[in-house]
């Protein structure tokens, strides 16, 4: 990372531990708490002895240790960040998801921030592991020309013509299989907050991962065409583009899907 990646990076990480009750720095000698006398208030000082059922131990005072979960820190993370640049960074030092481990590179986005067309797709593929973007190799040649039909690009810098694309997960999980279900989970606090900076007209789910994510259920053969509301954005479920490479016939389907964001987008 750079030095001001790196900076906003060190930021989030030491917010998230405020949040999470941290309140002082480690000291240059330990301190045990268990050798420390409590004292109690004045007038309420109890007997202890061999004719007391209360025993000195009694008073060392109990600290409740708080398990956050992996979906709770990451959204602590995620609402710390204010633009994208911090919450990639965030991701990049988020260590609760076990497939970052086995990952090449984080796959956080492509195109521009302005898009009123945000598409979110399941995860990254080995090219996309490799190169560290979104929608590579065959899957993204066909994205790429399926919205190019209605004047959208990822290369576009122009709002109105501009497509922004990502993923539910933003790393490779192992021998490309369906994430489980805590996984997702604990990235959605990362993808709802994408959602939010980047604040597209239209949101398009490519396949069930991200219809799973977004809306808490599958079939993208019914669901396809018809549009939901996901986070107060309309959503649209399309076929993911390597479904159409499988099975061309598709291809129709998704025309007319493309047709329906294409009249969404009209003032």
């Amino acid at each position: 990372m750079t030095d001001i990646a790196s900076y906003y990076a060190d930021l989030t990480a030491l917010e998230w531990q405020i949040d999470l009750g941290a309140d002082e720095a480690i000291q240059d000698t330990p301190v045990n708490r268990y050798e420390q006398a409590v004292k109690p208030a004045k007038g309420a000082i109890p007997k202890t002895g061999p004719n007391s059922n209360i025993k000195p131990v009694d008073f060392i005072p109990v600290i409740p240790q708080v398990q956050e979960s992996a979906p709770d820190i990451a959204r602590i993370m995620a609402g710390r960040c204010n633009d994208l640049t911090a919450l990639r960074d965030a991701l990049a030092v988020f260590e609760h998801c076990a497939i970052k481990k086995g990952a090449r590179n984080l796959v956080f986005a492509a195109g521009h921030a302005s898009a009123r067309v945000m598409v979110i797709g399941e995860g990254p593929s080995r090219d996309e592991d490799r190169t560290g973007a979104p929608f590579m190799g065959r899957s993204g040649a066909m994205l790429d020309k399926m919205f190019a039909a209605i004047g959208l690009s990822r290369e576009n810098e122009d709002g109105q013509g501009a497509l922004y694309i990502t993923n539910v997960l933003p790393w490779r999980t192992p021998q490309n299989r369906d994430p489980e279900p805590e996984e997702i989970a604990m990235m959605l606090p990362f993808l709802e907050r994408h959602i939010a900076l980047v604040n597209p007209d239209v949101i398009v789910a490519l396949g069930n991962i991200p219809c799973k994510a977004l809306l808490g259920r599958t079939g993208i053969t019914r669901m396809r065409g018809t549009w939901v509301e996901a986070f107060g954005k309309p959503v649209l479920p399309m076929f993911h583009p390597s479904a159409l490479l499988r099975d061309p016939a598709k291809k129709r389907d998704s025309w007319n899907d493309l047709l329906a964001i294409k009249a969404r987008l009209q003032p």
